[in-house]
């Protein structure tokens, strides 16, 4: 039978990853997240990242074994909920609605910053201040938005893609010519940037946390859980596929950079003080004009990015008000295209007002998405943390089919989370060192509802019991496969 004129389609599993690759806008942190790391270890760049994946895979881990068992618009808020507890969840939930707050804002500033350097690269010197390109830029994403959730899906895919195949024709290039011996300096090949080299291990695993920031943001496919087609099977599929796809990418471009400008100390340090790696690097390889391609596509993953993190902060708004937390208009959805319009409009305003006030302040738009993207990352660390908590008390509880001597994973993923996170607080210097407060202010006013509201965390268990019991169920009646549904024996208490 046809699908009912006002039924959204379920979203396929390539739509839900290109969600989660969006976010974490890989064309952007490919093109400035080297530079920094080759300004502490020199040329071991490409090291780095790989072992940044590796702290990458074990802290996804929760939610790629968690996603297998619950669905639900609520990622975390519904992970922790189901196998901590409401409060948990609530405080989860909220920790992670600050996040993708916080990821807007910055990627606004973002888009604004690229959009610049763009246009003085074709030659305008005039272009106005960055919050027009900002607040232009908000108000697309949540006009896209509201649009069935396809639309976004494919607008990542579309616009990442273009990036990721940009970056990949640069990499060609490149090892074509150092592998020739045809590079502007004469670089070569040199697989030694997989070693140490002159930087101690300390260095190394320090170095990491930067290339770890990259990957923030790779569970916003969760919050797709209600929309997806089957998403006990697509929802981690989808986050295992946007953290290798993405990892294998950063592996590879840090390497191609790396050797692009050479592993000497002149190379090393031409590539830590560059603005853009990858412009400077389309430019000496190929020409001035890739370069400008390549800088285009920095503007389209900062905008692609920011769409990404609209979906994901409404998703979140809509299961809290859901659940009682908020005017119950938030939690309502378009009949023709199921996307949460009026949790969009609140996010787009919340993301706007916050972008005029940095610019008020005097604030550039460079600082204004570093200064929101550490705040971010900092509330992300919490909700992490807490996803890998949920999946070692689910797995000793034995509701699901998870095999005990998997604990190890979990546990492993906690202890990098917390190097990560005092690597972020301890050492920083001004402003830096205030943000850690304003993300625990956040994280704090979560537990402060909490405690005040005890009805709402009865509310929250009572519905969360419901709500997976209820997708589960149905979900296993209409596909007829997939893991057996273990929701059904979840128990929420308050």
């Amino acid at each position: 039978m046809p699908d009912h004129p006002h039924t959204p389609r379920k979203l396929r599993l390539w739509e839900a990853l290109a969600l989660s690759v969006g976010l974490m806008g890989p064309t952007l942190a490919m093109g400035i997240n080297g530079a920094g790391v080759a300004a502490t270890v020199g040329k071991a760049v490409p090291l780095v990242f790989l072992l940044g994946l590796l702290g990458v895979a074990v802290v996804g881990y929760g939610f790629w074994r968690l996603t297998q068992n619950f669905h639900h618009a609520g990622s975390v808020y519904a992970l922790a909920g189901a196998t901590i507890g409401p409060r948990a969840g609530f405080f989860g939930g909220f920790a992670l609605l600050g996040t993708y707050l916080a990821f807007l804002v910055c990627t606004l500033a973002a888009t604004g910053v690229f959009a610049h350097s763009f246009l003085h690269a074709l030659g305008v010197t005039s272009t106005g201040p960055w919050i027009a390109v900002a607040l232009i830029a908000g108000v697309g994403v949540t006009v896209l938005n509201s649009r069935d959730t396809r639309i976004t899906a494919r607008t990542l895919l579309i616009v990442e893609g273009i990036g990721i195949v940009a970056m990949l024709l640069l990499a060609a290039v490149v090892l074509g010519r150092t592998g020739t011996g045809s590079a502007p300096r004469h670089q070569s090949i040199d697989l030694s940037v997989f070693t140490p080299g002159a930087a101690s291990y300390g260095a190394v695993m320090t170095a990491t946390v930067f290339a770890f920031l990259s990957w923030a943001g790779f569970e916003a496919c969760a919050s797709l859980g209600e929309e997806t087609d089957n998403p006990r099977r697509n929802i981690p599929r989808a986050l295992a596929g946007s953290v290798l796809l993405t990892g294998a990418l950063y592996v590879l471009m840090m390497f191609v950079q790396t050797i692009g400008f050479g592993t000497d100390d002149n190379g090393v340090s031409a590539f830590a003080e560059a603005e853009s790696a990858l412009v400077t690097l389309s430019g000496s390889y190929i020409g001035t004009w890739f370069s400008l391609v390549v800088a285009f596509t920095a503007v389209a993953s900062a905008f692609a990015a920011a769409l990404s993190s609209s979906a994901a902060a409404s998703r979140m708004v809509l299961a809290l008000a859901r659940d009682g937390f908020g005017p119950a208009a938030l939690a309502r959805t378009d009949p023709a295209t199921g996307a949460p319009t009026r949790a969009l409009w609140l996010c787009g305003a919340v993301g706007g007002v916050s972008t005029v006030v940095m610019y008020g302040l005097g604030t550039s738009a460079f600082d204004t998405y570093y200064w929101y993207a550490t705040i971010g990352v900092l509330c992300v660390l919490v909700v992490y943390a807490l996803a890998g908590i949920g999946v070692m008390v689910f797995t000793l509880s034995g509701r699901g089919s998870i095999p005990k001597r998997e604990l190890p994973i979990p546990l492993i993923g906690l202890g990098y989370l917390c190097f990560v996170l005092y690597k972020q607080v301890v050492g920083q210097s001004a402003p830096y060192t205030y943000f850690p407060w304003v993300a625990g202010a956040w994280c704090l006013t979560g537990v402060a509802i909490i405690l005040l509201a005890p009805s709402l965390a009865r509310r929250i268990g009572t519905r969360l019991t419901s709500e997976l019991n209820g997708t589960a169920g149905a979900e296993g009646k209409e596909e007829g496969h997939g893991p057996e549904p273990i929701a059904d024996n979840t128990k929420v208490t308050s």
